[in-house]
């Protein structure tokens, strides 16, 4: 059946997806921190917004194109990084990489993915690389000559991840890089033939970024190693240690502060990803789509805007790229649409996200982005 009958909006492939994987692996796909209200305060914030039409200005046929950082993209929407991608659908990595280079859109690598840095970037020439900045000097500047070797256009600092989060759901369901494998898992696994059998074919999932420079004991307890070899505190003396070490386009993410995107500015970056993280790190995070703005009045031209966390449509792009974003990052739906479809469902996410974003800018009125903030229905500053 054509995928955009069976599937005709994003929400439509999380069922699919749940069916097709493990508990364990929907578990970490999932679940936030805490009580998981960040996941409901960022649906809530986006749901809150209008956008009001205009239809006696004709019909215009929507240009959803964009440019960042000097080069042109087809669509202003990205898939974020997300560790262990490989755990929820083997080789997904390199599927959304694939579908993000043919879409026109962008795909950032995670520092915790299951494909390296090497075969992403000879996949998908171009693609942004995510950091979580090592404790270890050497290690880190290895990290960022291999994205350089590898032709990343792009290299994204995460800033708030000063230590792993606690992750209750993620705790119960024994989320780990290499999960003590028990009768009541290898049955949950035995349930999900289509996901044993990939995950045969490539082996145990594993941080291919990280290997060559910890044990696999090491690596094996995600938590542990993210506090012991990971979680050193971005400061603006790193930031500008980072941006003397890497000459391309550098980003932030993980900002929620105005104050915080004027230090990141100062020590030298172009580029702010406004993100609470998908409601994985702080439960009485604010929404990010409610900092977005006041983030975007900060920086005031000067820098490149993204924002993530959240977003499930067309409409809440719309909504994102009218209160200042540049451009959007997802990141849980592009992995439920390679759970439920593979190499198919990764490029269908896409098609389904630039059909809506156009049509709901057609029936705004709106013929590029830069229109959509015209369009907002006043509301008061949360």
């Amino acid at each position: 059946m054509n995928m955009m009958i069976r599937w005709p909006a994003l929400g439509d492939l999380r069922a699919p997806a749940r069916r097709r994987i493990p508990h364990i692996a929907w578990e970490y796909l999932d679940s936030g921190v805490g009580t998981e209200e960040s996941l409901a305060r960022d649906r809530a914030a986006l749901s809150a917004i209008t956008l009001t039409p205009r239809f006696l200005g004709g019909a215009p046929a929507p240009d959803i194109s964009t440019t960042l950082f000097g080069k042109d993209h087809k669509l202003p929407i990205g898939v974020g990084p997300i560790g262990m991608s490989s755990l929820i659908w083997p080789g997904s990595e390199l599927m959304l990489a694939r579908a993000a280079r043919d879409a026109g859109g962008i795909y950032c690598l995670s520092t915790a993915a299951g494909e390296s840095i090497e075969a992403v970037g000879d996949a998908a020439p171009g693609s942004w690389f995510q950091l979580y900045t090592p404790n270890d000097v050497d290690m880190r500047r290895d990290l960022i000559a291999r994205a350089r070797t590898a032709k990343f256009e792009a290299l994204v600092v995460t800033i708030d991840v000063p230590v792993a989060s606690r992750r209750e759901r993620q705790r119960r369901a024994g989320v780990a890089m290499q999960p003590k494998i028990g009768p009541a898992m290898i049955a949950d696994f035995l349930m999900h033939p289509a996901w044993l059998a990939a995950t045969l074919r490539r082996g145990r999932p594993s941080f291919e970024n990280l290997s060559r420079y910890a044990s696999a004991e090491e690596l094996s307890q995600l938590s542990a190693f993210v506090n012991a070899r990971l979680s050193q505190s971005v400061t603006p003396d790193l930031l500008a240690e980072i941006r003397r070490d890497w000459d391309g386009p550098l980003l932030v993410k993980g900002v929620l502060s105005p104050d915080e995107a004027l230090v990141a500015l100062a020590a030298g970056v172009d580029g702010i990803v406004v993100s609470n993280h998908g409601g994985r790190q702080l439960d009485p995070a604010p929404a990010a789509i409610d900092m977005l703005p006041r983030v975007a009045e900060a920086v005031a031209g000067r820098a490149t805007i993204l924002m993530d966390s959240g977003l499930r449509s067309g409409a809440d792009i719309a909504r994102a790229l009218a209160l200042g974003a540049d451009a959007v990052l997802l990141g849980r739906p592009f992995l439920w649409a390679c759970a439920a479809g593979g190499d198919a469902g990764a490029r269908h996410a896409f098609t389904i996200l630039q059909d809506d974003l156009r049509n709901v800018m057609h029936q705004l009125g709106c013929a590029r982005p830069s229109d959509l903030p015209s369009r907002l229905t006043e509301r008061p500053m949360p």
